[in-house]
């Protein structure tokens, strides 16, 4: 069992605090993205989970065991990084050998685990070759074939494959979720990229200003963000926010039309709608004059303002709309969330 447990976990450098009493269970086998914009915290969280940085309070567990206190290689965890770290001077089979050997296992069970892991990423023809005979997807195979070979509890991933183009990212993303489950390892991977994030994830969690905002799976938070930051962040392109003034108890007034909505005392919130979520009808009750129209092969993309607000909207990619155009949009009353202005948390 390799679970992983974070508990009241904070960071401060001098009077800034990186990291806010973070608390995060990350099951066993399970793939868990620490999600965010630069600065909001996840790399440092990860590098206290990997001990190659202190935390200011709180403790981490793995496995059962408390771990915050003991070096990395006491940790039971590999960690691949957004540099591939290869050694430049070993062969492939060398790199993937060399924690193997730091460890002074025998050469019939090093052998026996490069090999295996060399299949397993599919460089098993290359494990003659040196660093600069291979391609960067080649290299980040070798990074993750030699975190492997130690058959760790826990692998831990640092934006790594931030370095390759957005072809071989798409392939090695596919391979690399299929890989760990395929190693039953634990794994915590951060991102700046919620494609990666979305694609990999049996969860995300969603770091903002040091703090975790959502912890869900990827379906969940994109059809019901927590809070607005989460709607504004994840989906390209993002949440739709219109301002909703209160008519009675629970009805709204958005952009002049009114909607049912949760029950508040406040007197405005906020309305969220996707862009995939909105249908054009004659009778819709959303006007929306377009200013810009993006062909995206799948659909089109027509950027329009609704009542002095950017608002966009996906349209079938033969949809005959052109900049001027007004459009009479109907909101999928399923699909609308709202917010508190002042929390800017979700609202039931």
């Amino acid at each position: 069992m390799a679970e992983i447990n974070i508990k009241q976990v904070a960071k401060r450098f001098g009077k800034t605090d990186a990291l806010h009493s973070i608390d995060l269970t990350v099951e066993d086998q399970e793939f868990v993205v620490l999600l965010g914009a630069s600065g909001c915290g996840k790399t440092t969280l990860l590098r206290i989970v990997a001990g190659l940085e202190t935390a200011s309070s709180g403790e981490v567990h793995i496995g059962g065991r408390r771990v915050d206190h003991l070096p990395p290689k006491d940790r039971g965890i590999a960690m691949v990084f957004q540099n591939y770290a290869v050694f430049p001077h070993l062969t492939v089979y060398e790199n993937i050998a060399f924690g193997l050997r730091m460890a002074k296992l025998d050469e019939k069970e090093i052998d026996n685990r490069v090999n295996r892991t060399a299949s397993l990423m599919h460089i098993d023809a290359l494990l003659k070759r040196y660093s600069g005979q291979l391609s960067g997807g080649q290299r980040q195979r070798v990074a993750v074939a030699r975190a492997l070979a130690t058959e760790p509890e826990v692998i831990l991933m640092d934006e790594p494959l931030s370095n390759l183009d957005a072809l071989l990212r798409m392939e090695m993303r596919a391979e690399l979720k299929g890989i760990l489950a395929q190693s039953k390892t634990t794994t915590i991977y951060v991102t700046h990229d919620q494609v990666e994030a979305m694609s990999m994830a049996d969860r995300i969690a969603i770091m903002e200003a040091g703090k975790i905002i959502q912890a869900d799976t990827p379906v969940e938070i994109y059809r019901n963000p927590a809070a607005h930051f989460v709607g504004s962040f994840i989906g390209n392109p993002p949440m739709n926010f219109l301002p909703a003034k209160k008519m009675d108890s629970s009805t709204w007034q958005v952009a002049g039309a009114s909607y049912h909505g949760p029950a508040s005392d406040k007197s405005e919130i906020q309305f969220a709608i996707r862009p995939e979520d909105l249908i054009v009808d004659a009778n819709g009750p959303l006007q929306a004059t377009v200013k810009l129209v993006e062909p995206l092969g799948s659909h089109l993309l027509a950027s329009c303002n609704v009542e002095n607000t950017l608002f966009r909207v996906a349209l079938d990619s033969d949809a005959q709309v052109k900049a001027g155009d007004t459009l009479s949009l109907q909101p999928m009353s399923d699909r609308v969330r709202w917010f508190d202005t002042e929390t800017k948390l979700a609202l039931q």
